[in-house]
């Protein structure tokens, strides 16, 4: 399958700080790929960085083809790149639906408001009732986000990245409140994103969602790549063991 975001080189900095060295990783158009690591290995600066929101120190980012290092978040998003972050901060006075249709229509808040009271594009109508669906928030479109649990906010979030249609979406922590039900349901829903036409970059501590749906796993230690490959090699893989776990079994959750 071809590279549909490609990272060579990646290092991203924080003053003297160097969060991310030398990253080189690879998403294939139609796959779910995974990143983990212990905390503070810097999976969320390398999201950051491939997504905008932090700009590369070093090395270079190519999304479809085009190379993207210096391009604004935005201007990512136009082109399929969405992302999803670990606190998630939704419109708490619009509905859940309103929430995923500020996205759909990658308008402004004030734009959105206006059109709320203006019929809706067929397009933005099909592409909120798929993310609803795919995240199976259908019951819950008209209700608040002050009405959900944690849970079901952070799936208002992911829901919301899959409003703007993307073909690949970054997910950061998108298991972070999910009891082990939720957990489950959405590791099925992101095994069936690819053949909707959408790809995955999952990092998330919740290891059995991560080793059940990614094809590849890379996997991060203060800021370098220390394995890359299947989750069956990332399982026996002695260097994770020692680095990720401290020599607990891989595919045990951790927090």
């Amino acid at each position: 399958m071809a590279a549909l975001l490609q990272a060579s080189g990646l290092q991203v900095s924080y003053g003297p700080v160097i969060a991310v060295d030398g990253l080189d990783v690879e998403v294939s158009a139609g796959s779910v790929v995974g990143l983990i690591g212990p905390n503070g290995a810097g999976k969320t600066s390398a999201i950051d960085a491939l997504s905008g929101y932090h700009p590369a120190s070093s090395g270079s980012i190519h999304f479809d083809g085009e190379e993207i290092t210096r391009m604004r978040p935005h201007r990512r998003a136009r082109r399929g790149l969405a992302r999803t972050f670990q606190s998630v901060e939704l419109f708490d006075d619009l509905t859940v639906e309103e929430n995923l249709q500020v996205a759909a229509d990658h308008l402004g808040i004030g734009r959105a408001l206006r059109d709320l009271f203006l019929p809706i594009g067929e397009r933005s109508r099909e592409d909120v009732d798929w993310a609803l669906r795919l995240c199976g928030l259908e019951d819950d479109a008209e209700r608040m986000p002050t009405e959900l649990s944690a849970g079901r906010r952070k799936l208002v979030g992911v829901a919301r990245a899959l409003a703007q249609r993307p073909r690949l979406v970054m997910m950061d922590e998108p298991a972070a409140g999910l009891d082990t039900d939720e957990s489950a349901e959405l590791g099925e829903r992101l095994r069936g994103l690819p053949a909707a036409g959408v790809s995955v970059f999952l990092v998330d501590h919740d290891m059995s969602l991560v080793l059940g749906v990614c094809e590849r796993i890379y996997v991060l230690d203060f800021g370098r790549l220390i394995a890359a490959g299947t989750p069956g090699e990332i399982r026996n893989s002695d260097a994770v063991i020692a680095a990720y776990l401290g020599g607990e079994e891989v595919g045990a959750d951790v927090g």
